[in-house]
């Protein structure tokens, strides 16, 4: 019988948490581990998936780079996933000499609540754990927006804290990207922005429980509308995107250790972005809907010039 222990709950990042403690909560007994092999990737997938489309939205919200003034941006983006029927069950393997073998539709992290429980010979049985039920995926981002050098700027992101907890310790999230101008070489009356960059992530959680990175490469587009103190800017992106995501973890059969490394098939992907934005003096605030391998959402505040 396998039995998931209660999710810690942080303040802020609790989803991020979820898709990393999930697998070292875990508590195994006798000899069946649903966590290991194909059976881990397919109950995780849907989070990682999640994970990757979040950290890859979000990365601009104008093609609109200055020559040479100098600007700074201080940024809060939000960024959502909303689940699908598909995204809650998986195809499951029983394991560990489990008899007769079976292939059983079972939740995945993010499915249902109820374990599923399948009966094998000499009245032996193989149960496979619940989700947690959950409809969408969020997570919350600082960023600092920095330029400019010949139409050139840079962005970061970064938040890093301690959990308190031994087993998972420091969560981590440090990014780094450069946009460039292409609209500045036909010259000033050109009706459009457009700008090409690239950003890279990287998400960590602990020494080596989880380790992820995002790389996203592409071309932006915006029209900023003249108006008076509200001023909008309709904008428009597309972008090839990667995201890659390892787990290692020691889960306990039978009272002895096992060491389990779970390594999710890379991801790639075309990503396109379609949004708006309001400019009001120094503040900024922008809403869009990305479509990928997790079509998202994503809003935002940003504060400079």
């Amino acid at each position: 019988m396998v039995v998931l222990t209660r999710l810690i709950k942080i303040s802020g990042f609790a989803i991020l948490i979820l898709l990393a403690a999930s697998p070292v909560s875990a508590q195994i007994e006798d000899q069946l581990s649903v966590y290991s092999g194909k059976n881990a990737t397919g109950y995780l997938q849907p989070l990682s998936d999640a994970l990757g489309s979040d950290l890859n939205d979000g990365l601009f919200h104008s093609a609109r780079i200055s020559g040479t003034s100098l600007h700074i941006s201080f940024e809060v983006r939000a960024m959502a996933v909303i689940f699908g029927d598909n995204d809650r069950t998986f195809n499951a393997t029983t394991e560990s000499g489990f008899t007769p073998e079976q292939m059983v539709t079972v939740p995945t992290i993010i499915g249902s609540g109820n374990a599923i429980i399948v009966d094998g010979s000499g009245g032996t049985s193989f149960v496979f754990p619940g989700g947690f039920d959950l409809n969408s995926f969020a997570i919350a981002v600082p960023q600092l927006r920095v330029g400019t050098l010949h139409g050139t700027e840079a962005m970061i992101r970064y938040f890093a804290f301690n959990t308190d907890n031994s087993e998972l310790g420091n969560i981590s999230l440090v990014g780094f990207g450069l946009r460039h101008s292409l609209s500045q070489y036909p010259g000033p009356n050109f009706p459009i922005d457009i700008a090409a960059g690239f950003f890279w992530q990287k998400f960590t959680l602990g020494d080596d429980l989880v380790s992820a990175n995002a790389l996203s490469i592409g071309l932006q587009a915006s029209k900023r509308l003249s108006g008076g103190f509200v001023r909008l800017e309709p904008y428009a992106g597309i972008s090839a995107d990667m995201f890659s995501m390892n787990l290692s973890y020691e889960s306990d059969v039978s009272g002895l250790p096992k060491d389990i490394a779970v390594d999710f098939e890379t991801s790639r992907c075309f990503h396109t972005t379609l949004g708006l934005s309001l400019h009001l003096f120094f503040l900024n605030f922008n809403g869009e809907y990305n479509i990928a391998n997790q079509n998202s959402f994503s809003i935002g505040l940003s504060i400079g010039n």
